[in-house]
């Protein structure tokens, strides 16, 4: 992600309850997103609490995660958005109780509204879901640690 004012893409606070990222979140997911070359990435492993079907990882928790992953991309270079426009590929079932590794990147960037893109990875490297959208810009993001993480 060269050639962007890169700041803080974890925002864990006091009153940090986002269900995607918020640390404090009792029943949330607990995301942290590190930068990888010209992405972002994580790994999370979903309980059962998590599922739809037995065994399965529900479709909602799916998007969910796709979601987290392209606004935290967003803010790596120095915006926080909100959700526009998101699509959803799902590729196969994805399975809970097994660890998996998320990606997020910047496909376009403008004043008012970003594009990211976002998938979910078996660790084996099998793309079990993918994902794109188009973000408003909300605004510049709060100046954190810089680099990230």
């Amino acid at each position: 992600m060269t050639g962007y004012p890169q700041v803080s893409i974890n925002t864990d606070t006091s009153d940090s309850l986002c269900f995607g990222c918020g640390q404090n979140n009792p029943i949330g997911l607990k995301l942290t997103f590190h930068p990888d070359k010209d992405q972002i990435r994580t790994e999370f492993t979903a309980g059962r609490q998590y599922q739809g079907w037995p065994g399965i990882l529900h479709g909602g928790i799916i998007s969910c995660i796709l979601d987290e992953a392209m606004s935290h991309v967003a803010r790596f270079v120095g915006k926080e958005c909100i959700t526009a426009r998101m699509e959803v590929r799902f590729k196969q079932p994805i399975p809970v109780e097994e660890p998996l590794v998320i990606t997020s990147s910047l496909v376009k960037d403008g004043r008012k509204l970003v594009e990211t893109a976002a998938r979910i990875a078996l660790r084996d490297g099998t793309v079990v879901a993918e994902s794109s959208a188009v973000q408003f810009v909300v605004r510049k993001a709060s100046a954190g640690a810089v680099g990230g993480a």
